[in-house]
């Protein structure tokens, strides 16, 4: 029986980690996680948030997927959108997700990312 989902983990150019590092922690409000040492050696890092973890890993050959991404769920998404907007990230909303508010945004290796956020009806 499946009982959680432990990580995401997604895919990054050779060298891009000071940008990913710079996105995931200031724009996203993340904390970098150490690696083990076997898989520090590979590159690439990990971020979280309270449960929540993103895996940045290096790929020789990195193209960016253009439907997969991780969907992550945020509180008071119309601040968050705005915290990513003001640090120069693309945000676009999307309304075709019944009973949510979302939007889409992309990772400086061009990784879309999903955030949402319920809506209770009043």
């Amino acid at each position: 029986m499946i009982t959680s989902l432990d990580h995401v983990q997604l895919a990054a150019p050779p060298g891009s980690e000071p940008a990913l590092r710079a996105y995931y922690t200031a724009v996203l409000g993340m904390h970098e996680i150490p690696k083990p040492p076997v898989l520090a050696a590979r590159g690439g890092c990990w971020f979280q948030s309270g449960t929540v973890q993103l895996h940045l890993g290096i790929e020789q050959d990195f193209v960016p997927a253009k439907k997969a991404h991780p969907g992550i769920r945020v509180t008071n998404i119309e601040a968050y959108g705005a915290r990513l907007a003001s640090h120069g990230a693309t945000v676009v909303w999307d309304d075709n997700l019944p009973g949510h508010k979302r939007f889409y945004s992309e990772d400086p290796a061009g990784n879309r990312l999903e955030f949402l956020e319920p809506v209770t009806a009043s």
